[in-house]
């Protein structure tokens, strides 16, 4: 008989997979699945492929995670990283340090911000941006004289992240549950799908109109001078891509305005050319008073991430700091200076080369041919803008109605689009699209064949 605590006896070490299995700890997994099915090992990259230790090849059409914006072999970006490492390999950026490869980034970083945020603040994950953003809604209101207008607006179906706050202000279940989460302090708003929630014969103006006056409900319910900030994704992400309503930014920013509230636009998928500009506050005409950005701001090539910040904003932290003698937050590795020097190798390239303007020729493709399955008997919506959409799965096309969780159906389109050379991401029954920027015309209708023939096998399977 085993002794009552006693751990599973471990693989035996004779591969790579049985290695991973007995000592990696995997994020976003069923773990103990896991254990039974071992790891999908990635042994290299080639432009917008990935290559599996089998040596099969697919097309990341979901960019890694949102991110791989120039693909997986840009070797301006390694020859980069190379030079800071021999040049200067650390730097701190606590109590005035600085280097050259952090000054350039910010510098050409708030170059192309969006309008009105000014200066930025590195941080090494979206997590820690979105984090950096809650602090500073507290650290603005302190600065103004406001303690009590601390509470931060979030969306159901957003994603902002996994750490403590973050998945806090995520609008999605399976991100809180058993973790004791959501933290006080943060209030839930409706998520502004029409598709999806829009209710029977209301048009969609009418519908982004209640959304509105549901926001400013919550707003007076909670009392305005009790809400510090708001939060946003200017396009949903892995909530399923949710566009939003036609009209719906509008009027939230001007209830915003008139109840003083803070708004951070979270672009840590949205940044850097995905929604066909070069931010989704642009495509949506965002003007936010704090931006996080991650992921493409190194083409994903090294870890980090920055919060943008609007003027006012920075005036209240420098008169906040100078009453209390610091501005007590940062990170060992905020501004370091290998990735800051990726990060603005990924800049120079972008601007170079067009990547957005290259981006949004070639989106037509993708978008106009995932559409062309909207009358498959699976697909409830098709949406999405520049080079990231959604096709939510749905079992009865008149009604709307999801498939049970039991059928798997999300997950059944992934895996047939794998055993087909194409890497998707199932978001529950929706599947994701957010392929590298640099693809090109070929590549995406082949994402969009592939995809069409996992929709047929999948469609068999679930009949």
């Amino acid at each position: 008989m085993s002794a009552p605590n006693a751990q599973p006896p471990r693989a035996p070490l004779n591969s790579d997979a049985a290695r991973d299995i007995a000592f990696h700890v995997h994020a976003q997994t069923n773990l103990d699945a896991h254990l039974k099915s071992g790891p999908f090992i990635i042994s290299g990259g080639d432009g917008v492929e990935i290559i599996d230790d089998q040596g099969k090849r697919y097309i990341d059409a979901l960019a890694g995670l949102w991110s791989a914006s120039l693909g997986f072999s840009e070797k301006r970006l390694a020859e980069a990283a190379y030079r800071q490492m021999l040049e200067l390999p650390y730097s701190s950026t606590f109590a005035g340090r600085s280097c050259a490869a952090v000054i350039d980034l910010a510098e050409r970083l708030t170059a192309v911000a969006p309008e009105g945020v000014t200066r930025a603040l590195f941080a090494n994950s979206g997590s820690e941006a979105v984090d950096t953003a809650l602090k500073l809604v507290w650290y603005y209101q302190n600065a103004k004289g406001r303690p009590e207008k601390k509470k931060v607006i979030a969306r159901e179906k957003a994603y902002h992240g996994s750490t403590i706050a973050a998945a806090s202000l995520t609008g999605l279940e399976r991100m809180q549950r058993e973790f004791d989460l959501p933290i006080d302090r943060i209030v839930r708003a409706p998520c502004p799908h029409y598709w999806r929630f829009g209710g029977e014969g209301e048009s969609e103006d009418e519908f982004a109109a209640r959304m509105a006056d549901e926001l400013e409900a919550i707003i007076l319910r909670e009392g305005a001078d009790t809400i510090g900030g708001f939060i946003a994704e200017p396009l949903q992400g892995a909530g399923g891509v949710i566009l939003p309503a036609e009209g719906y930014f509008r009027r939230v920013q001007a209830i915003l305005k008139k109840h003083d509230i803070i708004f951070i636009a979270d672009e840590v998928i949205c940044g850097f050319g995905r929604t066909g500009a070069m931010w989704g506050s642009q495509t949506f005409s965002l003007k936010p008073d704090m931006v996080t950005c991650a992921k493409a701001l190194s083409a994903s090539y090294i870890p980090i991430a920055a919060l943008l910040i609007a003027d006012h904003v920075f005036d209240a932290m420098v008169d906040q700091s100078r009453k209390i003698s610091l501005f007590g937050h940062g990170f060992t590795y905020s501004g370091h200076p290998v990735a800051a020097a990726v990060a603005a190798e990924t800049l120079k390239i972008y601007e170079e080369r067009n990547i957005v303007g290259a981006a949004q020729a070639v989106s037509p493709i993708l978008q106009q041919g995932l559409r062309s399955f909207a009358d498959h008997p699976l697909v409830g919506e098709v949406r999405g803008c520049g080079l990231i959409a959604g096709v939510e799965l749905v079992e009865d096309k008149s009604t709307k109605r999801s498939f049970p969780a039991s059928k798997g159906a999300g997950a059944l389109v992934q895996e047939e689009a794998k055993s087909r050379g194409l890497l998707v991401r199932a978001l529950g029954d929706s599947i994701a699209f957010c392929p590298p920027l640099i693809i090109t015309e070929k590549e995406l209708r082949a994402v969009v064949e592939r995809f069409g023939d996992a929709l047929e096998a999948a469609s068999r399977k679930l009949a």
